[in-house]
C-alpha cells in the first residue's frame, strides 16, 4: 500500500489502462466542479479498446448498444472490493491524477485575492468621493469601469503583482490633481520613479485613465491624435508633459494685471497683436479668469478658425476691434483643447469656421464630439454659396467624413466636389469679427 491509501500497482492495473483515460477524465473533472462521483458516465461511439477496458475493469461485458455506459458506483465496488483503493473511487482518481483544485472554490479565492488588490484603490476612491461630490461622480464609476473592463488583468495578471501596482494607482488618485507640476517630476515624488507615468508603463495606463476620469475627458476617437490627447489629460489635471512645444494661437483674448499670461494678453490686445500661449502658461500661470469666472467672457462669442492666416488678417485689418479668436492650426492639440475648455469655463460661446475639405471636417467632429459649440459660417448653405464664387476651383480629394453638426453638409460637398479653403471666404469671416 503506498502513503495514500492505495495499492498503486493494483490500481494501475485497473484504471491505469489508456483505454479508461476518457473513464478518468471524465471523474476528474466531477471533483474539479465539486461534484461526487456518483450516477452513471456515457461515452458516444466508443472504440473496441475502449470496451475491452470497461469489460476487464468491470469483471462483465457493457451493454450492447451504440453508446458505453459506466456506473461510478460499480466502479467504486470494484475500488474498495479489490483493494486498489480501499478509501473509494475519489482517493483513486487523486492518487492517479493528482490534487484537485475544486474551480468554484478556486473562482472564489480568486475573487479574494483581486478584491484584495483593489482595497487600497477603492479606498483612495472613496475618501475622494467622500470630499467632494462632483468629484465621486467621476471617480465612481472609473473604477467600476476599471474591476469590469479587465485592463488590470491584462496589465498584471497575478493578483499579488496587482496589488502593488493598485496601490501605486491608489497614491496617484490621492495626489491629483497638480498644480502645474512636470509629469516626471510628480512620478519620481507619487510613483517612485520619473518615468513611472510614461507612455506603455502599467502605471502610466491607468494613472492616465485616472486623470481622464478626473477631467472629464473621454478616450481619444479615431483619427485624434493619441500624443496630443494624452498631453491634454495631464493638463487637464496640473500636470504638464512637452509644455512648451503644445502652443495655441490667439487674438483678442481679455487679460489682466494679476499674471504673466494675463499682462501678455492685455498688453497684445491693446496692441492688437497675436499672441501664441503655451501649454505650460495655461496650466502654471493662467490668466484669471481661467482661474475664477468673472464678466470678461460670460456670453461672449469666441470664433475658432483653423488656419493662422485668418488671425494675421484679423490683426492686420481690424488689430484691438477684432472679436476673441482662437486657431486651432489643423488638428487641436492639448493647449488648444485647454484653452477652449477654459472658455467654456468662463461662460463664453464658441463658434467654430474651418476649411471645407474632409480633414477640415474631421477637425470640426473632434471640436462638435467634446465641446459645446455652434458652426461659424461652415454648414451646407455657406458651403454652397461660397463653393459658387469660387474662380479657380480646386478638386475636394481624400476620404470623405460626415459633419456630426450638419450632415447635409456632407452631401452638398460630395455633390458639388469642390474644396473651399479658410482664405477664400476670409472676408466674410473678417466681417463677423469686426461686428
Amino acid at each position: 500500500m503506498s502513503d495514500c491509501g492505495v495499492d498503486a500497482e493494483r490500481l494501475a492495473r485497473l484504471l491505469g489502462d489508456p483505454a479508461l483515460g476518457w473513464l478518468l477524465a471524465r471523474m476528474r473533472r466531477r471533483l474539479e466542479l465539486g461534484r461526487a462521483l456518483q450516477g452513471t458516465v456515457t461515452l458516444a461511439d466508443p472504440s473496441p479498446a475502449q470496451r475491452r477496458a470497461v469489460q476487464r475493469l468491470l469483471g462483465r461485458p457493457p451493454r450492447a448498444g451504440r453508446a458505453l455506459n459506466v456506473s461510478l458506483g460499480d466502479v467504486e465496488e470494484v475500488m474498495r472490493r479489490s483493494g486498489a483503493s480501499p478509501d473509494g473511487l475519489t482517493a483513486a482518481v487523486l492518487a492517479l491524477t493528482g490534487p484537485v483544485v475544486v474551480r468554484e472554490e478556486a473562482r472564489a479565492a480568486d475573487r479574494r485575492a483581486w478584491e484584495q488588490a483593489f482595497a487600497p484603490l477603492a479606498d483612495a476612491v472613496r475618501r475622494r468621493a467622500e470630499s467632494a461630490t462632483e468629484e465621486g461622480a467621476r471617480w465612481t464609476p472609473w473604477l467600476q469601469h476599471l474591476r469590469d473592463s479587465g485592463v488590470v488583468r491584462r496589465l498584471e495578471g497575478d493578483p499579488l503583482a496587482a496589488q502593488a501596482l493598485l496601490r501605486a494607482l491608489a497614491d496617484v488618485v490621492v495626489a491629483l490633481p497638480a498644480q502645474g507640476e512636470p509629469l516626471g517630476r510628480f512620478a519620481a515624488r507619487v510613483a517612485g520613479g520619473a518615468h513611472a507615468l510614461d507612455e506603455g508603463e502599467p502605471l502610466g495606463t491607468l494613472a492616465l485613465g485616472a486623470a481622464r476620469a478626473l477631467a472629464g475627458l473621454r478616450h481619444p476617437a479615431t483619427g485624434e491624435s493619441q500624443a496630443e490627447s494624452r498631453r491634454e489629460a495631464w493638463a487637464a489635471v496640473g500636470l504638464l508633459c512637452d509644455e512648451l512645444s503644445s502652443v495655441v494661437l490667439t487674438l483678442g483674448l481679455p487679460g489682466d494685471g494679476q499674471t504673466c499670461s494675463g499682462r501678455i494678453l492685455q498688453a497684445a490686445g491693446q496692441s492688437g497683436q497675436p499672441v501664441w500661449l503655451t501649454l505650460r502658461q495655461l496650466v502654471r500661470d493662467p490668466s484669471a479668469w481661467m482661474r475664477v469666472r468673472g464678466d470678461d467672457l460670460a456670453g461672449r462669442t469666441v470664433r475658432i478658425c483653423e488656419n493662422p492666416v485668418v488671425v494675421a488678417l484679423a490683426a492686420d485689418r481690424l488689430g484691438s476691434r477684432s472679436a476673441p479668436l482662437v486657431c486651432t492650426n489643423g488638428q487641436p492639440g492639448a493647449a488648444t483643447m485647454t484653452l477652449l475648455r477654459a472658455l467654456v469655463a468662463a461662460g463664453a460661446r464658441l463658434a467654430h469656421h474651418g476649411d471645407f475639405d474632409w480633414g477640415g471636417v474631421r477637425i470640426g467632429n473632434v471640436l462638435h464630439s467634446r465641446l459645446p459649440l455652434a458652426p461659424w459660417r461652415f454648414d451646407a448653405r455657406a458651403y454652397l454659396h461660397a463653393a459658387g464664387t469660387l474662380a479657380s476651383p480646386k478638386p475636394l480629394e481624400g476620404r470623405r467624413a460626415t459633419a456630426a453638426w450638419d450632415p447635409s453638409l456632407t452631401e452638398a460637398m460630395r455633390r458639388v466636389g469642390r474644396r473651399v479653403e479658410e482664405e477664400i471666404v476670409v472676408e466674410d469671416l473678417l466681417a463677423d469679427l469686426e461686428a
